[in-house]
Order: C-alpha cells, then sequence, then structure tokens
C-alpha cells in the first residue's frame, strides 16, 4: 500500500477572513499601485519634462540675447596690444557701455575692421586698440610723445622705457601724425599699446563710433592674469 494512502487524511487549516471582508473574498494586499496612481506618477514625470525643457529654451535665450545685445567673448590674436593684452587671452566686452555712457581717453574698444586696413596678416573682423583722442580733439607728436590739444598725455600702460616711441604713421595722410591732426567728429583715434608693432590710426586713420563693439571691461584668460579694466 502506498504512503498516500494510509490512514485517514488530516484537514487543512484555513486562514480567517481578513477583517471586514467577507468569507471567501479575497484579501487586500499593501501597497499594490492602482491604475489612479500609476496616471498621477506618469503626470508629474510629463511635468517635470516639460519644465526642463522650458529652463533650457530660456537658458538659450538668455545666452543668445546676452551675446547679441550685452556681452561677447574675444581672443588676442597679435602682439600689437602687450603688454596689457597678450597673444591668446581672452577678454569680455560690454556692448552696451556706450549706450549709456560716452567714450573716454583711455579706454580699450574693440570695434570693426575699418574698410582701408591694409596692415599685414589675415584679415580679422574686429580689432582691439586703446582709444588716445577723443571727437574734435587735437592730437600730435613731439619727441615721441603724445599730445592732446597742446597738454601732454600720461600714458602709464605703455610698456617701461616706451613712452618716447610713438612715431608717426609711414603715410603722407594727415591721420599718419607727421603734423597735428583733428579728430573728426564722431570719430575716436586710436592707437595699440605696444607702439612699435600696432598698426592702428597712425595707418588707416580714425574709427567711426558707430563701429564701435565695445568696451573690454574684464581679461578671464588665463586665470593668472585674471583683471578688470
Amino acid at each position: 500500500m502506498d504512503a498516500e494512502e494510509q490512514g485517514e487524511a488530516e484537514p487543512v487549516a484555513t486562514a480567517p477572513p481578513a477583517s471586514g471582508g467577507t468569507g471567501g473574498g479575497p484579501a487586500a494586499t499593501g501597497g499594490t499601485e492602482t491604475p489612479s496612481d500609476a496616471s498621477e506618477a506618469e503626470s508629474s514625470s510629463g511635468r517635470w519634462v516639460l519644465e526642463l525643457i522650458g529652463v533650457v529654451v530660456v537658458a538659450i535665450v538668455l545666452a543668445f540675447l546676452l551675446r547679441t545685445f550685452v556681452v561677447a567673448t574675444f581672443s588676442i590674436p597679435s602682439m600689437s596690444m602687450e603688454p596689457t593684452l597678450q597673444v591668446g587671452d581672452r577678454i569680455i566686452v560690454d556692448k552696451l557701455a556706450y549706450h549709456l555712457h560716452g567714450v573716454d581717453s583711455g579706454d580699450i574698444i574693440v570695434f570693426s575692421t575699418p574698410a582701408n586696413e591694409n596692415c599685414a596678416g589675415p584679415p580679422v573682423a574686429d580689432l582691439v586698440k586703446r582709444v588716445i583722442a577723443l571727437p574734435d580733439q587735437t592730437v600730435s607728436l613731439t619727441g615721441g610723445r603724445v599730445y592732446i590739444d597742446g597738454a601732454f598725455l600720461p600714458e602709464p600702460w605703455l610698456p617701461a622705457g616706451t613712452a618716447d616711441q610713438t612715431f608717426p604713421g609711414p603715410s603722407g595722410a594727415p591721420y599718419s601724425l607727421h603734423h597735428a591732426y583733428r579728430v573728426p567728429s564722431d570719430d575716436v583715434y586710436v592707437m595699440g599699446d605696444n607702439r612699435t608693432e600696432s598698426c592702428d590710426s597712425r595707418y588707416w586713420g580714425p574709427v567711426p563710433e558707430s563701429t564701435i563693439v565695445g568696451k573690454v571691461d574684464l581679461r578671464i584668460w588665463p586665470l593668472n592674469r585674471l583683471h578688470l579694466f
């Protein structure tokens, strides 16, 4: 006789029905996600994605507006502004500066390359120089030093030992400073700090204020030469 057939079968104990339930009905299990819970989770996830997309779009628009109307970054490609700005330096230019106030003598500016600029080197869209004379001022040279309206112009930005090494440009044009030159209204006269290596207003004339991109406010690179102008 097989073991299954020995003796009477013992009754199987059954668990009492869940409290508040009906006998024989299924017992409720805790933590089970209902359709409404899943729908709320999906809705919350959808909102989070939309909010993230909104933040990214706003950030892109703000960055575009800032670069278009407020600030811009430029890299220095030449030695014309040494030692103030060196090759590879990166600068921040304030595009709103001259919408709020006028240009000042001594400002470092970025401006569109003049049409008659014919200096050696690859063509570039913009140049960076220092403002030496303002509209309607007269700039002249005596003994290699700069004079504005007959008064000596202190230039602490010049490299040591070069304060008397500003010479006229090579051409016979009036702006080359072989003679005193009166800056036209709405123009500024610019030079590089590295006078012996700078191709500037002495070579191609004054800069129309309408072509000024903005004022150089900050050198951001390299970090060890971070400087506010």
